[in-house]
């Protein structure tokens, strides 16, 4: 499913138009990509999905291209992880 279908599937499920729809998704990612960056709390939407920045611990690498070894800087990622009614619905229940 791509944005468009995405989109349209929201507008129809919650009797509301497309622009609106499309209004909400892009808040929604723009305020959890806010609280993520910040780093200060995660960001649940339970039974849904858990989102959390996480820090890299810096390590040893290899370039992939000469197979050089190569020091990658330390940093930090996005853990997301799958809420309970997430998991069941995967299960097919």
């Amino acid at each position: 499913m791509n944005r468009t279908e995405l989109v349209a599937a929201l507008a129809d499920r919650a009797e509301v138009t497309r622009k609106d729809a499309d209004a909400v998704l892009v808040a929604l990612a723009e305020t959890v990509g806010d609280i993520v960056a910040k780093g200060d709390e995660k960001v649940t939407i339970p039974g849904f999905l858990t989102f959390e920045r996480t820090h890299r611990a810096a390590r040893e690498g290899r370039n992939p291209a000469s197979g050089e070894a190569m020091t990658i800087p330390a940093g930090y990622s996005v853990k997301v992880s799958a809420g309970s009614k997430l998991k069941e619905a995967a299960k097919g229940k």
